[in-house]
């Protein structure tokens, strides 16, 4: 199969292409074209043109096509599902999920276009404001750039698209590398929604290439990227006066608290944790569990992780699969292998096979590992213990990162405390920080970055507020 770019509503060959491999089996899924920088610079002209026409475009008629898309979407779903399985190795029954996902994301994003919205300003509550009427508007930005990552190929893809093409935008979108597959998909359904041509276009290639070309256009008005904080400072420093959000991850951490009732938790932690092999922003890295309870919570989740099932996505039984590279096994078995050469204990796990990491479980990891203070992204989970609750608290705090953070305790004023306290994006009681759901507010402090997504909330981040002033005879 070979796959072309997608620029101006039509399938565009290009001078390289790169075999697509499949991260369990090894075998080649397609060739993808690799966009050189006047393919970039098309695919903006492309949207730079239909900018206007899209911002034109009536409301109902925005809200109608994104419906129609979450259509398409859920009547492919085992189609999407298979496919997502198929590029980034991600479980069938995880694919699934995101599948639902994806509808629900777009679903937001076709309620959400009749519901952008200004107000009336009373002029004359400032002295000189008298005989005027004012009210304010919200207009789309223009050009979006759209830089997508691998662990959500069809999810993060809608969260980018979705509120963009709801506020009016058109969109250059750049998927991961290796899940370019999906991000196709979606064009295609767009297209066959009647989204207008150069509405949406699709760029593969290299980040530099392809990124730079878009951060350095200064048609594109907005840059939106998932991926590492190295990348995301860069963009930042590049970037100019683009606006930018920018989703840059964590090592998510989690304290379980005493009275907690672990074996009604315990299936939800070990989820969190390894779902996805890890490779989501907010899966939990850092688990910090009362002292008194810290024997009994080890027990049962090394238990409860020792029952997941490891091998082929596409086997409908499997949790656990390859991981999106070899490079990225070695990196996670050199940081296990760090960690226990500085005092950890290896209880779970470590081992892996056809670029499969088995669930790996430490315990007493140092503050200053990497597998403590650096984001792992893989199926690695550390385990500490603590005595007083504010001390917990400070160290989930003593991070770099900050997205989300959960809290499972029976005291109200701790639950309190660890809301106004822990210095995270979202902070979930009684709940793992990997819980999201599509039309919440989600983004991170210090290096997990800057803005916020969540339909709602990344459609204010697409549009600009303009007032309008009328001076009465």
């Amino acid at each position: 199969m070979k796959q072309n770019l997608w620029i101006n509503g039509e399938s565009v060959e290009t001078e390289n292409y790169r075999p697509l491999l499949n991260p369990y089996t090894g075998g080649q899924i397609a060739e993808v074209a690799e966009a050189a920088k006047e393919d970039v610079i098309r695919a903006i002209d492309s949207a730079a043109e239909a900018a206007r026409g899209m911002a034109e475009m009536d409301a109902h008629k925005r809200a109608d096509i994104l419906r129609k898309v979450a259509d398409y979407i859920q009547e492919d779903r085992e189609e999407c599902a298979r496919l997502i399985a198929e590029e980034s190795s991600k479980p069938l029954k995880a694919a699934r999920a995101e599948v639902d996902r994806t509808v629900m994301t777009y679903t937001f994003a076709s309620e959400e276009v009749r519901r952008i919205q200004g107000e009336t300003i009373p002029m004359d509550a400032a002295p000189g404001g008298e005989g005027r009427i004012a009210y304010t508007v919200k207009e789309p930005l223009g050009v979006i750039a759209a830089i997508t990552p691998f662990n959500f190929p069809m999810n993060l893809v809608a969260h980018k698209v979705g509120p963009a093409i709801a506020a009016g935008n058109t969109v250059v979108l750049k998927p991961a590398s290796q899940t370019p597959l999906s991000a196709y998909k979606i064009a295609s359904y767009f297209h066959r929604a009647g989204l207008p041509a150069g509405a949406l276009n699709v760029v593969t290639g290299s980040g530099k290439n392809v990124g730079d070309a878009l951060i350095a256009d200064d048609r594109v008005k907005k840059v939106t990227f998932t991926g590492s904080p190295a990348v995301g400072k860069y963009i930042r420093e590049n970037a100019g006066l683009k606006r930018v959000t920018l989703e840059l991850g964590s090592n998510s951490a989690l304290i379980v608290d005493e009275g907690t009732d672990l074996s009604k938790v315990m299936p939800r932690i070990v989820t969190g944790a390894f779902s996805n092999q890890g490779q989501v922003c907010i899966s939990i890295q850092r688990i910090y569990v009362y002292e008194t309870i810290a024997e009994d919570f080890v027990s049962q989740f090394v238990e409860e992780a020792g029952r997941l099932k490891v091998g082929d996505p596409l086997d409908e039984e499997t949790d656990v699969a390859a991981m999106i590279s070899a490079e990225d096994v070695e990196r996670a078995q050199s940081w296990i292998s760090d960690a226990v050469g500085n005092g950890a204990e290896l209880v779970l796990g470590g081992e892996s096979e056809q670029q499969v990491l088995k669930p790996t479980v430490l315990l007493n990891a140092k503050p200053t590992d990497k597998i403590s203070c650096e984001e792992i992204f893989a199926p690695v989970v550390h385990i500490n213990t603590f005595m007083d609750f504010d001390e917990a608290i400070t160290e989930v705090n003593e991070s770099q990162f900050g997205l989300q953070a959960g809290v499972y305790t029976n005291d109200l004023q701790k639950a309190f405390r660890a809301a106004s306290n822990l210095h995270v994006g979202g902070v979930m009681i009684n709940d793992i920080p990997t819980f999201r759901v599509d039309h919440m507010p989600y983004g991170g402090v210090k290096q997990s970055g800057t803005g916020r997504e969540g339909i709602k909330y990344a459609v204010e981040e697409m549009t600009e507020l303009k007032l309008v002033s009328f001076k009465l005879d």
